[in-house]
């Protein structure tokens, strides 16, 4: 959190707003009975400027934990405000309280607070805080002494109640407690609209409570709304007094889950108003991932500094390249920067599903993909990706899974049975699936070298943010195999070392996730294929069962491949001559677990 200003003058003790009104009444009895002299002339009111200042943390991911409401937002006001001599005080969490202070916070440029924190008063003390709209019953709230506090009655608030303290508001919007985080979110100078809680046919307790009091009094004092009830009158509303709110903070944004049980709704609220009244946007992220969702990425881009609300955003070192990433504002096709969207659950989080065509261009003998020029590759993935559209109610993206090194009879000149294409000549066909917003995974069948050396040479076309790995070990030779004698297979700790080089590769890049692929039909293909490694963020494993022929020796080969297997996402191909039949898209989508890939070579 930022330090307190160097300039913050010592304060006087504490006091609770219970005993205010006492030391106003006793002020007012002195001055009766000295009264009799001649009349003083009346001094010139002293300008007061109210001016509030942001400090952003040092480090550019800050995450703050679960907690109470009112700690939550000591924390957030901790981390965003070096100083704010006007604040907001709720008694509690209560939509009704916090949707009118979340418009005061705003237009006045402070935090808003909620009371029984431990810690509240330090934390005014922090913020020079001179001057403090307090909205409910706060009567116990621990203040510093010489904070001017001013009752405002959230029943009866409107904008002339408001303009008595300085404040102009916009229209007037009622919301309900499941859009008051996002009408906060959405609150901005210098005239924020007026928020109200919409009618709650079962109120609260604080809300029962407020009902039961006079018409028109303060919650705080049952003093009629707008009273001081501090030992001076609060300056707000003077024509004599300047409030400055400070200026909107740049490249910085407060995270939210509205979609976690952490903090309710008003809760969320609260911590939004006190980054609005700091001019620091708000971005919803369902689930914690701001990779998640376009709506997030394009909120995020540009972005260097984040505080984060809840355990749902993990620690720091795990959300950091999360927003390192989101903050480039590239999208992957279907939107967001995630390859599957679906392991949050959140709301507004769609899933995304890929249909895909196999080869390498210019040989039709290994697949479709190869058997037309690139513009009419790029029209048959989106041909055939189409026909799975009315069968799903996910996003469906075109793919291509391009042969990047193929397997060979005979030795190459490196002797590994494997020969590259060259980088040029695949990079059209990689351009155009981008520009068509097609996803791009490159296949290795590497022969007698390995998978991590060939994934190197091809750092040209993974630096593509669109652009994934496969790895295909029916190719994988030992050093006394030939192709079509044996079938290949590969340790999985190389396959891990490979996954461990691409994950680290994007992350230094920034890059969005990369879809990682494994080829599959046989369990002898992955030797201890339990220990997969499927923990790096960066990369969303696939392995994608290859068999053809009969349906039911797919169904079987499927149902083998499922057995022990880790927590990973699945991949079908249908092969349009070796299977008998081949499954039409709607009997493609009727395999369990419904495929997240289908391949067609």
């Amino acid at each position: 959190m930022p330090a307190a200003p160097s300039a913050q003058p010592t304060r006087p003790r504490r006091r609770s707003l219970a005993g205010a009104g006492a030391l106003v009444v006793a002020t007012a009895l002195v001055a009766a009975c000295t009264g009799g002299g001649e009349t003083e002339p009346t001094p010139t009111p002293t300008p007061v400027v109210l001016r509030s200042s942001v400090a952003l943390p040092d480090a550019p991911t800050t995450v703050v934990p679960d907690g109470p409401a009112a700690e939550v937002a000591l924390a957030v006001s901790g981390a965003l405000f070096a100083q704010a001599p006007v604040a907001v005080l709720v008694a509690d969490a209560d939509p009704a309280l916090v949707a009118p202070a979340a418009t005061v916070a705003v237009a006045l440029g402070g935090p808003v607070l909620v009371a029984g924190a431990d810690g509240l008063a330090d934390e005014l003390d922090r913020l020079g805080t001179t001057d403090l709209v307090v909205l409910g019953d706060a009567a116990d709230a621990d203040l510093p002494d010489d904070v001017r506090t001013s009752p405002l009655d959230a029943a009866v608030v409107d904008a002339d109640a408001l303009a008595d303290l300085g404040v102009v508001t916009g229209e007037a919007e009622e919301v309900a407690p499941d859009g008051l985080v996002a009408a906060v979110a959405a609150l901005a100078r210098p005239e924020p609209a007026l928020l109200t809680a919409a009618s709650d046919p079962e109120p609260t307790a604080s809300a029962s409570a407020r009902a039961t009091e006079e018409p028109g009094a303060s919650a705080a004092s049952g003093e009629p709304a707008g009273t001081d009830v501090s030992a001076e009158p609060s300056v707000l509303g003077a024509s004599t007094t300047t409030v400055e709110p400070p200026q909107d903070a740049e490249a910085a944004a407060l995270l939210v889950d509205s979609a976690s049980d952490a903090l309710d709704p008003a809760g969320t609220a609260v911590v939004a108003a006190t980054a609005r009244a700091a001019g620091v946007p708000v971005v919803d992220v369902p689930g914690g991932d701001p990779r998640a969702t376009s709506a997030t990425v394009e909120r995020l881009d540009g972005v260097a500094t984040v505080v984060a609300v809840g355990s749902t955003f993990g620690d720091p070192a795990r959300l950091g390249p999360r927003v390192a990433t989101a903050a480039t504002g590239v999208q992957l096709p279907g939107g967001g920067q995630l390859v599957f969207t679906d392991h949050s659950g959140a709301p507004g989080v769609d899933r995304k599903r890929y249909v895909a065509l196999y080869g390498t261009p210019g040989t039709p003998a290994l697949g479709v993909l190869g058997e037309q020029d690139v513009p009419a590759t790029i029209a048959r993935a989106q041909q055939t990706a189409a026909q799975y559209d009315a069968l799903t109610d996910d996003t469906v993206v075109p793919a291509l899974e391009i042969i990047a090194t193929v397997a060979s009879a005979a030795p190459e000149p490196d002797s590994s049975y494997s020969r590259p294409r060259a980088i040029e000549d695949l990079r059209p066909l990689v351009e155009a699936a981008a520009e068509a917003g097609q996803y791009v995974v490159i296949d290795l069948q590497p022969g007698r070298t390995d998978f991590v050396t060939q994934a190197q040479q091809y750092a040209d076309l993974l630096a593509y943010p669109h652009v994934g790995l496969a790895l295909d070990p029916e190719w994988r030779l030992a050093p006394d195999q030939v192709h079509l004698r044996q079938i290949g297979s590969v340790g999985i700790d190389e396959v891990n070392a490979t996954a461990a080089w691409l994950a680290e590769f994007t992350r230094d890049r920034h890059l969005p996730q990369k879809m990682f692929l494994l080829h599959q039909f046989s369990l002898r293909m992955i030797t201890d294929r339990e220990r997969l490694d499927t923990s790096h963020d960066e990369l969303a494993v696939i392995i994608h069962a290859d068999g053809q022929g009969s349906q039911p020796a797919k169904a079987g080969t499927w149902t083998t491949l499922h057995q022990g297997a880790p927590d990973v996402h699945w991949g079908w191909k249908n092969f349009y001559d070796e299977d008998t039949p081949m499954l039409d898209p709607a009997q493609t989508y009727q395999v369990q677990p419904v495929p997240d890939l289908v391949t067609y070579q």
